[in-house]
């Protein structure tokens, strides 16, 4: 097997017997890090040591993930236009924040006649946030409810 580590002398290909010895000569581990490769290759280091550096660079990784936030917008399929406009504001602060932004029409009882009245709405509100977001699914009808995803431009206007 092919021997390598920040600490050997001489790296090269040793019997397993000789690997393992030099290993417990440095009171350190022999690991195998590419078993496919002809001939494998194993490394001497501290596998706890090991272990943990990978946990914290896991760890780090998870830390440095963008979080997607979504926030709701909910509209009732008639919703007055000062209504409208308030909603409007909100999500325009929340695209330029970053976060995606959920919009829907919610009909309640009888007022699911009205589903075209909620898709215009919603189209006319995805029209409004252009320079902000953009759509990243047309209204679609679920239930009782229409919904819309808006996701924010990298290039907002702050």
């Amino acid at each position: 097997m092919r021997v390598v580590g920040d600490n050997i002398e001489n790296p090269g290909i040793y019997p397993i017997a000789q690997a393992l010895k030099m290993a417990e000569r440095m009171n350190l581990d022999l690991v195998e890090i590419s078993a496919q490769t002809d001939p494998p290759v194993c490394k001497i280091i501290d596998y706890q040591k090991y272990l943990y550096q990978r946990r914290k660079k896991a760890k780090e990784m998870k830390a440095n993930a963008s979080k997607v936030v979504v926030k709701e917008i909910r509209f009732g399929p008639n919703t007055d236009e000062h209504d409208y406009q308030f909603k409007l504001k909100h999500a325009i602060e929340f695209l330029k924040d970053g976060a995606k932004v959920k919009s829907y029409v919610f009909f309640r009882g009888r007022s699911i006649v009205f589903s075209e009245q909620g898709e215009k709405l919603l189209l006319r509100f995805a029209v409004d946030l252009e320079d902000y977001g953009k759509a990243e699914q047309m209204p679609k009808l679920e239930g009782k409810r229409m919904i819309m995803m808006l996701a924010p431009l990298k290039t907002a206007k702050k």
